[in-house]
């Protein structure tokens, strides 16, 4: 009975050390050393500053930038809290909330028809990506803000399409704080430009 005690023990003890701390640590390594942009979390940096994570939904409320997924979180910006908003299609709530919401976009953007993933959270609640269709949504509003050409900010969202992966895996999506991110420096560009 007792080799039996020993044994297990022993094997708990060798199996904690290999899989609790050998395979982690190992696995860690390897990704420092082949994919240090993502082991470090995708962090967004501006001048040396972060700002963000590629990652992770960022808020964005003024109409100069590209808005996101409304978030389920509270605040926006916890993704602590990441999760759906669990009201289903009849719930009163959701409906009222995605018409309130689909008439300020539509207000703001010269009565367009709202594209659906701009009024309705995703799975998560943290999605960092928007559809195309969002995204393009959206010209006329960031470039009247921002005193640029519609078809300057255009072709700016168009370059940051990003297609699914071997043309398979995904939907196109566009990731709004890399876009958000570009515009910058695009309007940036823009008014040196318009200096000389």
């Amino acid at each position: 009975m007792l080799q039996h005690v020993t044994r297990s023990f022993l094997l708990m003890v060798v199996m904690t050390v290999l899989t609790g701390l050998i395979y982690p640590l190992s696995i860690t390594g390897l990704a420092e050393g082949l994919m240090p942009f993502q082991a470090h979390g995708s962090l967004a940096r501006v001048d040396g500053r972060v700002i963000g994570s590629d990652l992770i939904e960022q808020p964005f409320s003024s109409p100069m930038y590209f808005y996101g997924r409304p978030s389920a979180t509270t605040p926006p910006e916890n993704a602590a809290g990441s999760g759906g908003s669990n009201l289903g299609p009849t719930s009163r709530a959701l409906a009222k909330r995605v018409r309130a919401a689909a008439a300020k976009l539509s207000r703001q953007n010269h009565g367009m028809g709202v594209p659906v993933d701009l009024v309705t959270t995703s799975g998560s609640g943290v999605d960092p990506d928007i559809t195309p269709a969002g995204a393009l949504f959206q010209v006329p509003r960031v470039a009247d803000a921002r005193g640029l050409p519609v078809s300057m900010v255009r072709a700016l969202v168009l370059a940051h399409i990003n297609e699914p992966v071997l043309g398979l895996v995904g939907e196109p999506h566009v990731n709004v704080l890399k876009l958000n991110i570009a515009l910058n420096h695009l309007t940036a560009l823009h008014q040196r430009a318009v200096k000389r």
